[in-house]
C-alpha cells in the first residue's frame, strides 16, 4: 500500500503568500466547526445500561482526535474547548461545572498520547497502537479524576456523600455497593467502551473526512 493508505497524515500549510494565508484561516475554521459538531455529538450523550447514571456515552472525541491528526495537538485542544464552551451556551452547566472539568481533561488524556504517538511515526499501525494507549490512559485518569476530585467536589456542591453518589449506581446496578465496586464495574469499563468505539469510529471515517478537509484547506 502507498503512503496515502498508510498513514493519517496532518493537513499542510500551503506554501506562498495569499494562498498560506488562506489556508491559514480556513484550518482555525475547520478547527472551529469541529468543535460545534463535536458538541452535537456530545448533546446527543445518553447513559449505558448497568453502569453509573452520571457518565453519558457520546462520539464527541471523534472529533476532537481528528482535529489532533490533522492540526496537532493544539488544534486538538481548540476543538475540545469550542465544544465544552458551546454546550456551556446552549445548555449551561448541569454539574456546578466539574462535568465540564472532568471533561476537559478526559478528553486531553484520550486525545494527546494518540496524536504524540502517531506523530512519532505516522502510519495506520501507530495510529491504531496510539487510540488503544489512549483508550487505557483516559479510562485510568477517568478512576483517579472521579474518585479523588470531580465526584467529591460534585458532592459537597450538592450537598450529597459518597454514599449518596454509590446508591445511585446500586439503584442501577446492584453489584456496585461501595467505592471499589463502582471504579471496577462502573467507571472502568464505561471509559473502555466509550474511548473504544471513538477509537474504532475514527478509524474508519478519518481517511475520508481528511481527505475532504485537506483538500478544501489547501485548494
Amino acid at each position: 500500500m502507498n503512503r496515502t493508505n498508510e498513514t493519517m497524515e496532518p493537513v499542510m500549510e500551503s506554501s506562498g503568500g495569499n494562498h498560506a494565508a488562506r489556508a491559514q484561516v480556513r484550518m482555525i475554521a475547520f478547527v472551529g466547526l469541529m468543535g460545534a459538531v463535536s458538541t452535537v455529538l456530545m448533546l446527543l450523550r445518553f447513559p449505558l445500561p448497568f453502569l453509573p447514571p452520571f457518565l453519558s456515552f457520546d462520539l464527541s472525541g471523534v472529533m476532537e482526535i481528528m482535529g489532533g491528526y490533522m492540526f496537532g495537538p493544539v488544534g486538538a485542544f481548540f476543538v475540545i474547548l469550542v465544544k465544552i464552551l458551546l454546550q456551556l451556551i446552549i445548555q449551561g452547566s448541569l454539574s456546578f461545572g466539574t462535568g465540564e472539568i472532568q471533561g476537559l481533561m478526559l478528553s486531553c488524556a484520550y486525545v494527546m498520547p494518540a496524536i504524540a504517538i502517531y506523530h512519532w511515526k505516522k502510519s495506520k499501525k501507530t495510529a491504531i497502537i496510539g487510540m488503544a494507549v489512549s483508550t487505557v490512559a483516559v479510562s485510568v485518569t477517568a478512576v483517579f479524576t472521579n474518585l479523588y476530585m470531580i465526584i467529591p467536589f460534585y458532592a459537597q456542591l450538592a450537598g450529597m456523600t459518597m454514599d449518596d453518589i454509590v446508591a445511585m449506581c446500586t439503584a442501577v446496578n446492584p453489584a456496585m455497593k461501595d467505592a471499589v465496586s463502582m471504579v471496577l464495574l462502573g467507571i472502568v469499563p464505561f471509559n473502555l467502551i466509550k474511548y473504544g468505539a471513538t477509537s474504532v469510529v475514527t478509524f474508519f471515517v478519518y481517511k475520508r473526512l481528511s481527505n475532504v478537509i485537506r483538500g478544501i484547506i489547501n485548494s
